[in-house]
């Protein structure tokens, strides 16, 4: 299996690896904010020199028009086909192997690629990726890159409605759009179980919602009804990753 895996990766590897478009990433790292504790966030202003953790997440996606970060591609995303368990990553890595490695070399303050400022930009933004369902790639379709749809009159894929068009079609900015997820779901002793699930535990439910996702007609023109259907689960896999960010980074810089 994890031969198959790598192959598959390998393929997934030229896909356009942008997730939740800079108005999701930008929410979830809002949602982050609100969540941290007052140490976590002094420590975190300090290394980001004064930088929010909202406008440094998109930093990952941002320096991929530098050909020297080509090499990091394959960590915004992991391949898991359907009905088959993670198998550790093929050689050139993933998104799972990159959280757990950035969270350590943060927790040891020795780094490989970049100093501390830029893996923790990094760690924030791959968060944020592997809570965009398609960033779970089933391995058949470069992470739905290759399904072609459109989008009310636009034509577009996907992996593109998922990044950032459902998103956008509410018109709200980053700072509106997290009032409203904070507004929608206050249930503290969910979030509480949301922190203390495991990096598997949210990969997984990426996956889960696979049928959903690919519940799309055949002359694949989605609007309205594809919006409603899916609405909920962008709007809750935001607010996972700005809650989940938020306690992994209050455990690095308790």
């Amino acid at each position: 299996m994890k031969t198959i895996i790598c192959c598959i990766l390998l393929g997934f590897n030229i896909f356009n690896a942008y997730s939740w478009g800079q108005n999701g990433h930008r929410i979830v790292g809002l949602i982050a904010e609100k969540y941290l504790t007052p140490k976590a966030k002094k420590n975190i202003q300090k290394i980001l020199k004064g930088e929010s953790v909202a406008m440094v997440s998109t930093y990952a996606d941002f320096i991929k028009s530098d050909s020297f970060y080509k090499k990091m591609d394959p960590l915004h995303y992991c391949t898991i086909a359907d009905d088959t368990l993670y198998d550790g990553p093929p050689q050139e890595g993933d998104a799972i192997m990159a959280i757990e490695k950035f969270v350590k070399e943060l927790q040891t303050k020795k780094f490989t690629e970049g100093d501390e400022a830029f893996t923790l930009k990094f760690l924030i933004h791959i968060i944020g990726d592997i809570h965009q369902p398609l960033h779970v790639g089933r391995g058949d379709d470069r992470g739905g890159n290759d399904i072609k749809v459109k989008f009310f009159s636009e034509e577009t894929n996907l992996h593109s409605v998922w990044d950032s068009k459902i998103i956008d079609a509410q018109q709200l900015s980053y700072k509106e759009f997290t009032d409203w997820i904070l507004t929608k779901n206050r249930n503290t002793e969910q979030i509480k179980k949301w922190k203390k699930d495991t990096l598997m535990n949210w990969v997984y439910e990426s996956m889960s919602y696979r049928k959903t996702i690919y519940s799309i007609p055949e002359n694949k023109r989605l609007g309205y009804e594809y919006i409603y259907q899916n609405l909920e689960i962008v709007l809750l896999r935001l607010h996972q990753a700005g809650v989940r960010l938020a306690g992994v980074l209050n455990k690095i810089y308790k």
